[in-house]
C-alpha cells in the first residue's frame, strides 16, 4: 500500500500523520493564527519535527456555514505559502486542500505532492482531469452540497450504504481518467449530524471493502467537543481518544492539528499490534 509523491514512494502500511495548516482567517480552530511567514514556517517545522509525513495547506475554510471565497483570493493566499514552505523545506510533502482545479494546478507546478478535495471532483468538473494530468495522489472526500449548505443535507436512509455507493461511483470515474493513487475520506462532519458521525465511526472498518487507503479527519471537530461539552480549544484529549478508534478500524492517515499527540497515538497503536 504505497502512494507516489513527487517520485518518492510512501508506504501506508504503517499509519501516517498529516499535519493541518490553515491559512484562512475563519477556520473553526486555528483561523487567523498563521498569518505571517515566520509563524507559518515555525508551525511547519514543528509539525515535521514531531513526525508529520504530510502537511495539508488550506486557504478556504470549509467549516459549516463558512463564507464563500473566490478563486482569486484562494490563489493569492495559498500559492505564496506553498512556495515559501517548499523553499524552506524542499523535502516536505505538501497536500493542497482545494476543490478547484486551477488551485491544484498552480500548487503542483510549484512542487506540491497531493490534492485533497472535499468534493471528490463534484464542485469543479475539471478537477479529476487535472489531477490525472498532474499524476499526483488524490484524496476524495464524501460531502453533500457545499460548506455553506451541507448541514441542511443530512437526510440518509443509511449513511454508510450511501457512502459506499458514492465512493463506488467517484472511484470508477477517477480511475477511468487515469488517476492511480487515491485515498478516501468519509468526511466526518460534512453533511452529517452528530449521530451519523458516530454511526459512521462505529462501522469504519467496513470501508476496507473499498480497497483504498483511508484518511480520518476528526481533529477537534464538533462531533468531539459537543459530546464532551467543551470547545475546539479543549478537544485534544477527545481527539486522541477517537484517533485510536480510527486506527483500530483501519485508518492509514490521521489528519490532525496536533501532530505530536497523533504520532504518539500511532506509536501506541503499533505497539499494541506488534
Amino acid at each position: 500500500m504505497t502512494i507516489n509523491c513527487n517520485g518518492k514512494l510512501i508506504s501506508l502500511i504503517k499509519p501516517k500523520v498529516m499535519g493541518i495548516l490553515n491559512v484562512t482567517p475563519d477556520s473553526f480552530f486555528d483561523g487567523g493564527k498563521y498569518k505571517d511567514n515566520a509563524s507559518i514556517l515555525q508551525q511547519v517545522e514543528k509539525m515535521l519535527s514531531n513526525g508529520a509525513t504530510f502537511i495539508d495547506i488550506g486557504a478556504y475554510s470549509t467549516r459549516p456555514g463558512a463564507l464563500e471565497v473566490n478563486e482569486h483570493t484562494e490563489l493569492e493566499r495559498i500559492v505564496p505559502i506553498a512556495t515559501l514552505i517548499l523553499k524552506e523545506f524542499p523535502e516536505a510533502l505538501l497536500s493542497i486542500d482545494t476543490f478547484r482545479s486551477n488551485v491544484a494546478k498552480e500548487c503542483v507546478s510549484r512542487g506540491a505532492s497531493i490534492i485533497n478535495d472535499i468534493s471528490a471532483g463534484l464542485q469543479d468538473k475539471e478537477m479529476l482531469n487535472t489531477v490525472a494530468k498532474l499524476n499526483v495522489p488524490y484524496i476524495m472526500m464524501h460531502m453533500k452540497g457545499t460548506p455553506q449548505n451541507m448541514q441542511q443535507q443530512t437526510d440518509y436512509n443509511d449513511v454508510f450504504k450511501e457512502l459506499l455507493s458514492f465512493f463506488s461511483e467517484r472511484l470508477s470515474t477517477a480511475k477511468s481518467l487515469g488517476i492511480k493513487d487515491i485515498i478516501i475520506d468519509p468526511g466526518f462532519g460534512f453533511a452529517k449530524n452528530l449521530k451519523q458521525n458516530y454511526e459512521l465511526l462505529r462501522q469504519l472498518e467496513m470501508m476496507s471493502f473499498i480497497e483504498h487507503p483511508l484518511l480520518a479527519g476528526i481533529s477537534r471537530k464538533s462531533m468531539i467537543y459537543k459530546v464532551i461539552e467543551t470547545t475546539p480549544d479543549y478537544a485534544l484529549n477527545g481527539t486522541t481518544a477517537l484517533h485510536m478508534v480510527c486506527l483500530q478500524k483501519g485508518a492509514k492517515i490521521l489528519r490532525a492539528h496536533d501532530v505530536k499527540e497523533a504520532m504518539e497515538c500511532v506509536k501506541l497503536y503499533e505497539q499494541l499490534n506488534a
